[in-house]
């Protein structure tokens, strides 16, 4: 498959490569017994060309069928559906219609966007639009919230996702109708491979679409501006003095610390000394008797904490049966982290007699609110649960993943940009004696405005990078990593062969449902 590297198609994840359309393709690659091999190009132009030329057989690269080579391609059954939004930079005069913009704007080659720049330059003549073949969609995002281009059209899942990463970016209209996603392949005669994934994607729409869908889109607008903005703050001034602590004790625990990590982000803001009004403390915020169980001495000694909390959700993942597969293993445990392994056992029992499959979070999260009602509580072993909580907290904690995941990735971001708070706010988890409050403003003035500068200077946001967790095949030389193959639901982890293609721009290095229920680290019903 060719493919372009982004958040909406395919990345490299704390556990290998990942992604929508990537899962979307090795399950393709599955359905007939092939392994898939991603070939990386630097904008959906680049990897429809690659499809074309023969170099790769299918394009997932976030297009749409609007493109011109529609006689050249054969397009699938949709896999998803997006708007088109105009992207422009916070602190920039919000354009209310095409009329309004002012400036410079760039879309990538081949996305299918390059279209409606017709649409907006008939009613914008200060409008300066192009298309460009050496930046993809993220690189251009990156280049609105930096202040180097005025505009850039984007799809709606692409701006929510990246929102978090860049609070800069904010969007101002929709620049037509929303339009279906699709993946293509070559038009030719022989019309197996097609008629293969074609079949694959019916096989797998309604539920299971939603689910793979769920995995990546469904929690990315859970933080607001203010929320991202403070956890960006975060990571740069306090994730520092603990990360050594996660990583050791995810290692001891077989965690990815950095969920160890939004967990603590989750449950204190990363404070040592955090306590709330029902006795829980310290930066994982566990209960006294939660403590005293896992052979915790002090609560509010950091690495203590943290080798608690790691305790706690290694127990749980012991005990959810081995058929719940990853990821959905992972969010059910955060769930019962928050609420306890009894409420999970109900909740998951609920699902499945009221038809649900309980081996999806998708499924067990739409139940979990129910724990709260005395008409589904009273039939449940283990009663009344604040249900909503479980999934509230579930939803943040894969937010801040996500975040925390991206910013320590070493991949080049922009410092965050001031917090702007009421003058009786102070941020969480700011000691007396460092207040960190703000002075009050009706409006924080934006940071100075940037030059625009010509397409050839501007700086490619990334490049894709290989974690030094991840091995290297045989064939380093040529920059192909292989994973082992999996099925797509086994745990977010798609089996990927990955090459990527030369740039035209150069890239920088860029158990048991009798189980009782666990002792909860913070509070809770059980």
């Amino acid at each position: 498959m060719a493919s372009v590297y982004g958040r909406t198609t395919c990345y490299t994840g704390p556990n290998g490569l990942v992604g929508y359309e990537c899962e979307l393709a090795q399950g393709i690659a599955h359905s007939i017994g092939a392994t898939a091999e991603v070939l990386f190009t630097h904008t959906p132009a680049d990897a429809i060309q690659a499809v074309l030329d023969g170099r790769a057989d299918l394009v997932a690269a976030s297009i749409t069928p609007t493109i011109i080579q529609r006689d050249e391609l054969r397009f699938t059954r949709a896999i998803d559906r997006a708007a088109p939004r105009l992207v422009f930079r916070m602190g920039s005069p919000r354009p209310r219609s095409a009329a309004d913009l002012n400036g410079r704007l760039l879309v990538s080659e081949g996305s299918g966007l390059a279209s409606r720049i017709t649409m907006l330059t008939a009613s914008a003549p200060r409008l300066k639009a192009e298309t460009t073949s050496a930046y993809d969609a993220e690189d251009l995002l990156f280049q609105v919230a930096s202040g180097a281009l005025d505009y850039t059209i984007a799809s709606s899942a692409l701006v929510a996702i990246n929102e978090r990463y860049y609070p800069q970016i904010r969007t101002a209209f929709s620049v037509g109708e929303p339009e279906d996603v699709v993946l293509a392949l070559k038009h030719q005669s022989d019309r197996s491979l097609f008629d293969a994934a074609e079949a694959y994607l019916s096989s797998i729409s309604g539920k299971e679409l939603a689910r793979l869908h769920d995995r990546y889109y469904g929690h990315v607008e859970e933080l607001d501006y203010f929320s991202s903005v403070q956890v960006a703050h975060h990571v740069r001034s306090r994730l520092g003095s603990y990360m050594a602590m996660f990583k050791a004790a995810g290692e001891r625990h077989n965690i990815d610390w950095r969920l160890l990590a939004a967990i603590g982000y989750q449950e204190s803001h990363w404070d040592p000394t955090a306590t709330s009004y029902t006795g829980v403390r310290g930066l994982m915020m566990l209960t006294n008797d939660t403590a005293a169980h896992y052979k915790i001495e002090n609560r509010e000694d950091p690495a203590q904490s943290i080798e608690g909390g790691a305790r706690v959700l290694a127990d749980i993942l012991s005990k959810i049966p081995p058929d719940v597969l990853e990821p959905d293993r992972t969010w059910m445990a955060l769930a019962a982290y928050n609420q306890g392994l009894g409420h999970l056992i109900d909740a998951r029992a609920l699902t499945k007699s009221r038809g649900g499959d309980n081996l999806h979070w998708v499924d067990v999260r739409d139940t979990y609110p129910l724990l709260s009602r005395p008409r589904w509580a009273s039939k449940t072993r283990y009663g009344f649960a604040r249900g909503r909580e479980a999934v509230d907290f579930v939803a943040n904690v894969r937010a801040y993943l996500d975040i925390i995941t991206m910013l320590s990735s070493g991949v080049r971001t922009l410092p965050p940009p001031p917090l702007r708070l009421d003058s009786q706010l102070r941020i969480a988890g700011a000691t007396p004696e460092q207040p960190a409050t703000v002075e009050p403003t009706a409006v924080q003035p934006s940071a100075p405005r940037l030059p625009i500068k010509p397409l050839e200077t501007i700086e490619p946001r990334k490049a894709l990078q290989l974690s030094s967790e991840q091995k290297l095949g045989s064939n380093a030389s040529k920059n192909v990593l292989v994973i082992p193959a999996q099925r797509p639901s086994d745990n977010g982890q798609s089996g990927l062969k990955l090459e990527h293609s030369a740039p035209k721009a150069p890239l920088p290095a860029a158990k048991s449902s009798t189980a009782p229920p666990t002792p909860r680290p913070s509070g809770g019903s059980q």
